[in-house]
């Protein structure tokens, strides 16, 4: 074999990556005007879009907790708080329209049991 030109195989693929990126929140803030405009634009929709997403969890752990305690009149209160939230959530684009529809559909098994 002293013809044989092959080195060993290294035990790690070509493309590993070491280390993270440096992405997200902890970025250094660009130098020119529309992108600095734009980091400030999707931080404040990020969190808008947080709220919406967040009460949605709240609203639909609230219908299963009446669901739980068998309160029909609590009942109902939750599911119409929920279902207007997430249609309001999609009518604003917060939420696209089949994930609210997924949720409300989600909301009705809860209330049939």
């Amino acid at each position: 074999m002293a013809g044989d030109s092959r080195r060993p195989r290294s035990l790690l693929p070509l493309a590993t990556i070491f280390g993270p990126a440096a992405a997200g929140v902890f970025t250094p803030m660009p130098n020119i005007k529309q992108q600095e405009k734009r980091v400030r634009q999707s931080a404040r929709q990020r969190s808008e879009n947080l709220r919406w997403r967040s009460t949605a969890k709240t609203l639909m752990r609230r219908l299963r907790e009446a669901a739980g305690e068998g309160d029909a009149t609590a009942l109902g209160e939750r599911h119409r708080e929920l279902v207007s939230w997430l249609d309001k959530a999609a009518a604003r684009g917060m939420l696209h329209k089949n994930t609210a529809a997924r949720r409300k559909a989600q909301a009705a098994r809860i209330i049939r049991g």
